[in-house]
């Protein structure tokens, strides 16, 4: 991997991020198309899924095209859709001298088939990792058959989200509550539970000037009916029906327990607030486990950050 490769590629990668949560059922990916050490064509995939980030990469290149090299954070699809041609071969028909490709992509329909129709293809193995964690949901899909899902959890020092009365408005400050709103625009669906639903009727939206069209679904844990406009999960199992590739569990501490006691929790998102409330209600009920030793080692600190005055630390599932 040369410098200028892991360099392109790293552009690459960054504009793969700014399709998350919006490209379900297909991933998000980046593409840039450099000749002569200029970039002459960008893409990532667009809303819905299409176009595709090559296609869009093509489309601003032109004729810059011919002999350039393309980097793409997920292998050129090789199967022709009804609703798009194939971009192993819109690549090949522009003209592209070069391929440079982060990670090959799973769906059996391609894999490998991509790369080998261009001939012209390299596999960039530093940034594999990078590149799965931008496309996590659709791996995840791919693998286990339900979409990747985070729980977010907002509580004081002490492992309170409320009040005994209920109040809980607010824990945590502005900084971290606008980090909220950008994770809400980074996934396709959002969970709440019954309790949550009924007590305090969030919108579940974003509001963050810019990103309002990118509010997810809306869905409620519960056997009942569902408000209109909201989805019905009957347990949270039923996520791997949901047409997403990303899932965020907001609330309250019978969801947070539910996703947690299945085992559906991927990575967490702990935002602790420089307070401390005493009785409270906790974050937490009943996660299903029997003996201490089996909470050690589920969990991997993957970030940590100062939002304001609130702490949010990131974890990550380990798992096999």
């Amino acid at each position: 991997m040369s410098a200028d490769d892991a360099r392109w590629m790293g552009a690459a990668l960054t504009l793969a991020g700014r399709g998350r949560g919006q490209t379900d059922p297909n991933p998000s990916v980046g593409c840039v198309i450099v000749r002569d050490g200029r970039v002459v064509g960008r893409g990532w995939t667009q809303p819905g899924g299409r176009p595709h980030a090559e296609a869009m990469a093509l489309i601003e290149a032109g004729a810059a095209a011919k002999g350039a090299t393309a980097y793409v954070t997920l292998e050129p699809c090789a199967h022709v859709s009804p609703r798009g041609p194939a971009c192993a071969d819109l690549l090949g028909a522009a003209g592209i001298g070069r391929v440079v490709i982060a990670h090959i992509d799973p769906d059996p329909r391609t894999h490998g088939q991509g790369a080998a129709r261009l001939g012209n293809a390299v596999f960039l193995d530093g940034r594999a990792a990078e590149a799965a964690h931008t496309m996590e949901g659709f791996f995840s899909r791919l693998a286990r058959g339900r979409p990747h899902v985070t729980l977010k959890l907002a509580t004081s020092l002490d492992g309170g989200i409320a009040l005994t009365s209920g109040e809980s408005q607010w824990i945590t400050g502005p900084r971290a509550r606008a980090h909220g709103h950008l994770e809400r625009a980074r996934t396709g669906l959002i969970v709440v539970g019954r309790g949550t639903l009924e007590a305090d009727a969030p919108r579940l939206d974003v509001r963050l000037p810019g990103l309002e069209a990118r509010s997810p679904l809306r869905a409620v844990l519960t056997r009942g009916a569902a408000p209109d406009g909201w989805l019905t999960l009957p347990s949270p199992g039923a996520i791997a029906r949901a047409a997403v590739d990303h899932v965020l569990v907001e609330g309250g501490a019978g969801a947070a327990s539910a996703f947690l006691s299945a085992d559906l929790v991927d990575r967490l998102l702990l935002y602790r607030a420089p307070i401390l409330i005493g009785a409270a209600r906790p974050a937490l009920g009943d996660i299903g486990l029997d003996h201490l030793a089996d909470a050690h080692g589920r969990w991997r600190l993957a970030d940590s950050r100062l939002l304001g005055s609130d702490r949010l630390d990131v974890y990550e599932r380990v798992r096999d």
